[in-house]
């Protein structure tokens, strides 16, 4: 049996095991050279050809800037671009001034004992809407000279409320304000003396009905002259039509289609112990399904049950103050400038006085729909219409003559001294 003797030193191999070690190091350094070289060749043709699209982008910047800077109408579209980007904000802070003719009716005493102004001062800017103004106070009786008269005035303020909101479809869908009629042809309110106040919903108009589904007219394609020569006309549906296809009680008023909508909720015709479907039904907390109505944004209705299964209903307008209480630096409110004696067109001896009053100012909103101005004693008739409120303007009265003793003397009117005397102050 041969045997195999080893000649190499154990020196020569750790010798050969070195270089091969040395050998493997240099190939692993060459290879990562060489990755490392193709790394940056990928890269400065990167860089490169990024630099020659941003060099090319520019130029087209370049270019059509200078195209841009050559319209002669810039300015102009710079300047519609702008009031279009701001139509948001604008309509945000738009107030609405004729609703100065609804505030004044609702504010303005009228009867036996009246207020008559002489001069109105309306200020819409800011956040605190006011009006300013010379007015009258007449008692309507010898002497007409009365404090009381403007002292209720004055102490009515705390009562007014203001009413908005929108009106609603039987679904709960909001119906636009555009399609809703509130007034008759002389601007009065629309308003049954026994029932309250409703509006009439231009049903048929075009996007008034928020359950109305457009449907897709499908084209057919025909000879160009029979179609110019062809006239279609879809004749309009009747109010009895109206009726059956939208299960609305659509009637006739004033040459157009409309839905009667009341905006004080009828109580008695609304509640129902179980009602049936799709039938008209309001509940105890006030909320109303299947029947369209006013959704108040300020009012709330509230029924309670009693013993002999009456229901007693509330109203409640806690929130919306027309004239807010005065503030602890004395602004806001009503504030009485001056009074004294004076005489009228007539020869009568009324109260002279200046006053200005705050208003809140969601009053005057834009965006605030359907707005109404509720006095103490309830819903006052009141409208947009001049018509209805000129008879509160009169001519300013006169100051006391020097020889007009029974002017300066006349002594104010009122139910005691100090009444009487915290009124002059």
């Amino acid at each position: 049996m041969a045997k195999e003797i080893n000649l190499v030193p154990d020196i020569k191999n750790e010798f050969l095991k070195t270089l091969k070690f040395r050998n493997f190091v240099f190939f692993l350094c060459i290879v990562v050279a060489s990755s490392s070289l193709i790394v940056t060749l990928i890269f400065l043709s990167i860089s490169g050809g990024q630099q020659g699209f941003i060099t090319a982008k520019q130029n087209t910047l370049k270019s059509l800037e200078q195209k841009i800077n050559e319209y002669s109408d810039l300015s102009d579209f710079l300047t519609i671009r702008d009031q279009l980007g701001n139509i948001a904000s604008i309509t945000d802070n738009k107030v609405m001034l004729s609703r100065t003719f609804n505030v004044l009716a609702a504010i303005i005493p009228t009867g036996a004992d009246y207020i008559n102004i002489s001069e109105l001062s309306v200020g819409l800017s800011g956040d605190a809407p006011t009006f300013t103004f010379d007015a009258q106070a007449n008692s309507g009786t010898e002497p007409f000279i009365d404090y009381n008269v403007l002292d209720s005035f004055k102490k009515s303020m705390a009562y007014m409320r203001y009413d908005y909101g929108e009106y609603v479809d039987k679904n709960g869908d909001s119906i636009p304000a555009y399609c809703m009629i509130e007034s008759n042809q002389e601007g009065a309110t629309l308003r049954d003396a026994e029932k309250g106040y409703y509006a009439y919903w231009l049903i048929n108009g075009e996007g008034c009905n928020p359950a109305a589904k457009d449907e897709e007219k499908e084209e057919e394609e025909s000879d160009e002259e029979e179609s110019e020569n062809t006239e279609s006309s879809t004749p309009e549906p009747t109010a009895a039509e109206l009726s059956q296809a939208t299960g609305y009680n659509v009637e006739e008023w004033n040459g157009q289609k409309v839905v009667k909508i009341w905006r004080t909720p009828q109580f008695v015709d609304w509640y129902k112990e179980n009602p049936k479907d799709d039938e008209p039904y309001m509940s105890l907390d006030g909320s109303i399904e299947n029947v369209p109505h006013f959704n108040s944004s300020c009012i709330k209705y509230f029924g309670e049950e009693k013993e002999n299964n009456t229901i007693t209903w509330s109203v409640t307008n806690d929130s919306c103050k027309l004239v807010p209480d005065s503030d602890e630096e004395g602004t806001g409110g009503i504030k009485i400038d001056e009074s004294s004696n004076g005489r009228d067109a007539n020869e009568q001896l009324v109260l002279r006085f200046s006053a200005t009053i705050t208003f809140a100012p969601e009053v005057f909103n834009f965006n605030n729909h359907h707005m109404l101005a509720l006095s103490p004693a309830g819903r006052r008739n009141v409208t947009d219409s001049y018509a209805q409120i000129q008879g509160m303007f009169a001519e300013r009265a006169a100051d006391c003559q020097q020889d007009d003793t029974v002017c300066i003397t006349t002594p104010t009117g009122s139910n005691n001294e100090q009444q009487n005397k915290g009124g002059e102050e």
